[in-house]
């Protein structure tokens, strides 16, 4: 009699170390066993950081210090720092390749997003800004900010192609290693997306924002950087093919160029597929460029400045910017800065029709929203999404929910 029971406990114990379901051991007859554990969180997800929180640091403090006081010590000698591309002016010829990709790649990301939002619906808050992908919108109660619903339900309305491809802007630099861009400068140094900006620093010429080539280094002698080249050579045009209402009509000209190369084509599975591996294409190249070439974000902010260095306009709004006097505090940028991927809740059945319903949100996946939607239309997802998108969960019915441990 007490056999039965010491397998029991045995069953249960293998259940919590190995997941072992205790019926199998005891002879108990099942049917179909579905997993329904959410033990596999979404644990790569970045979390929403508080107003007061800064983002995490790519380089620890410690080591920043300790980079700061190696630098004082060199400053301090009156001898010449040998400076390696691009710190010296000088182009990365290795990645100068991966810069036309990386430009040509967005491109092609761009004409891919603008013709599948017109097949796939997007919807974004208008109180929180969530934004959803797909039709029915989701029913899950997380909007929870000032101006909210009591009941936390989202306001969706309509979106578009920038709330799935949100711009990150950056100041155009003509010197990358020249001085910085004031205060004062701020209306009129031109604004561009921060990716472009990367492409143009790192190799790639756009004749409507010239940028300075070096044909000699620069010199860096106790901590000064000392360059031997005329400050405008001859052979940069100043003013040429620059037209003469500024650089709000080069933006917009810009995004009608990359508007008018849109596919024309009624396979829309393989638009989806290359869109796919443009974003994967921009993503990684963007992310071999800024090994190299430095970019920098605010700490507070999602404000991006490509460069060595950031700018002093004093345009920070975020947590204690009283204290900076409205200036940014400035870190090493990453991938998720240059590109912010919106996250959004993934839908594995299209054919089913029915909203995401909110007493089964911790059974659902997330991905990128430009991921999501060329997802849904049949395009592969990448390995690297896999624990993102929680398939090895299964989503119970609502019935059975209650049931879940």
């Amino acid at each position: 009699m007490m056999l039965p029971r010491h397998v029991q406990m045995v069953g249960n114990f293998l259940e919590r170390i190995v997941g072992v379901p205790a019926a199998r051991l005891s002879g108990v007859n099942t049917h179909i066993y579905v997993l329904y554990s959410t033990d596999s969180s979404r644990n790569e997800l970045p979390g929403k950081l508080n107003k007061s929180e800064r983002k995490p640091l790519v380089t620890s403090f410690n080591e920043l210090k300790r980079q700061a006081r190696l630098k004082k010590k060199e400053r301090q000698k009156v001898d010449e720092i040998i400076l390696e591309p691009p710190e010296n002016g000088l182009l990365v010829k290795q990645l100068v390749p991966i810069a036309h990709r990386v430009y040509t790649a967005r491109s092609e990301l761009l004409s891919t997003v603008s013709t599948l939002v017109k097949y796939i619906a997007i919807y974004t808050c208008s109180v929180c800004r969530e934004v959803h992908v797909g039709h029915p919108p989701h029913k899950i109660r997380t909007c929870d900010v000032r101006g909210s619903l009591s009941s936390k339900e989202h306001t969706w309305v309509k979106g578009g192609i920038e709330h799935v491809l949100p711009l990150v802007e950056s100041f155009h630099l003509y010197d990358r290693i020249g001085r910085a861009v004031s205060h004062n400068e701020m209306l009129e140094v031109d604004r561009i997306p921060a990716i472009v900006e990367l492409c143009v620093q790192a190799g790639f010429d756009i004749p409507e924002y010239l940028t300075r080539r070096r044909a000699f280094p620069v010199y860096c002698v106790a901590g000064r950087i000392i360059d031997f080249e005329k400050r405008f050579p001859k052979e940069d045009s100043i003013g040429k093919d620059i037209a003469e209402c500024g650089f709000w009509y080069k933006k917009k000209r810009l995004q009608e160029v990359t508007n008018s190369s849109e596919l024309h084509s009624d396979d829309i599975q393989a638009i989806a597929v290359r869109g796919m591996k443009a974003w994967e294409k921009m993503c990684t190249g963007a992310s071999k460029l800024m090994e190299k070439y430095a970019v920098q974000t605010c700490g507070y902010c999602p404000e991006v400045q490509v460069g060595p260095k950031g700018h002093r306009v004093r345009n920070c709004q975020a947590y204690k910017h009283q204290m900076r006097d409205g200036q940014h505090a400035w870190q090493e940028a990453t991938i998720n800065d240059l590109v912010p991927p919106v996250y959004v809740y993934h839908i594995r059945d299209l054919k089913h029709g029915e909203p995401l319903v909110n007493e089964l949100k911790r059974y659902y996946g997330m991905l990128p929203a430009v991921v999501e939607l060329f997802a849904q239309v049949g395009a592969p997802v990448a390995k690297s999404y896999a624990s993102k998108m929680r398939e090895d969960v299964a989503v119970p019915e609502l019935s059975e929910e209650k049931w879940v441990v």
